[in-house]
């Protein structure tokens, strides 16, 4: 394997994603032991070519003989072509550079509300709302994917519905939140939508075993209720964390409880 030599990644010391696939780089011997440094202890005048806002957006990849930066995929494929050569041709096909550009966008400008920080650097990702939006979209839909075929596991303590009925509860949620939050913290909107729709689709992937699990065996819908329970109470604990990150009040978590026993008590009552 060879190694990019003379070249230094900048990553986000906030970010675990890119501690941990940049130390992997330097691990696996891609980058030399002091290719990497975070862009938060980087000096400025190392290299006036740096584009620092963009840095923070996309990881930068620096030529430390010429100082020539490259940026986001691009700097990724220049670490990854030169390690395994084979894959060069890839990484000029215009169709998959655009995707992977693409994928690589909508991760990285919605780092922070999947895996939030306190904000300690002066500069921060910048706000995307077209991959805001997406993301939102995405995280609603493999929510209630997941939640419409968990639900029939709760029969009889929870009666089925309409197909649909998931989708237009998790798609509510977001509208009520949106709407409180907007009127309350105008400013932490998108932060705090991306932040509550993650909580709902690691909710999700923590169901997602389980109902693998009843495919494969059948248990009782008690256990399975059970479990929903725990899912909801973590989620719960974890809403109250990440709104003390955003410094949001303890409202917005009462409001997200309310909207959830309301739909539970409207389901009850209407079967």
């Amino acid at each position: 394997m060879r190694t990019l030599k003379n070249h230094l990644i900048l990553f986000d010391a906030e970010c675990p994603m890119c501690k941990v696939y940049t130390q992997a780089f330097v691990a696996g011997g891609m980058l030399e032991l002091n290719g990497r440094t975070s862009y938060q202890e980087f000096p400025e005048q190392y290299c006036p070519l740096l584009d620092r806002q963009r840095a923070v957006n996309e990881i930068a990849l620096i030529n430390q003989e010429t100082g020539e930066v490259t940026y986001g995929v691009e700097s990724l494929f220049k670490v990854l072509a030169t390690s395994f050569p084979i894959f060069q041709p890839l990484f000029k096909f215009g169709p998959f550079v655009w995707l992977a550009s693409k994928l690589y966008a909508f991760i990285s400008f919605n780092r922070r509300v999947i895996i939030p920080a306190h904000e300690t650097f002066a500069l921060q990702p910048t706000l995307k709302i077209n991959y805001r939006i997406a993301y939102l979209i995405f995280t609603w839909f493999f929510t209630a994917f997941i939640l419409s075929s968990y639900v029939h596991l709760l029969t009889p303590v929870i009666p089925q519905g309409n197909p649909f009925r998931e989708y237009f509860i998790c798609g509510g949620q977001v509208l009520f939140q949106g709407i409180i939050i907007r009127v309350l913290y105008k400013d932490k909107l998108w932060d705090y939508l991306g932040n509550m729709m993650t909580i709902s689709f690691a909710g999700a992937l923590l169901l997602f075993p389980v109902l693998l699990l009843s495919r494969l065996q059948h248990l009782n819908a008690l256990l399975f209720t059970g479990w929903f329970l725990i899912v909801a109470g973590l989620m719960f604990l974890e809403h109250i964390r990440r709104s003390k990150i955003l410094e949001i009040e303890w409202f917005l978590t009462v409001s997200w409880v309310l909207y959830r026993v309301l739909v539970l008590l409207f389901i009850l009552t209407h079967n």
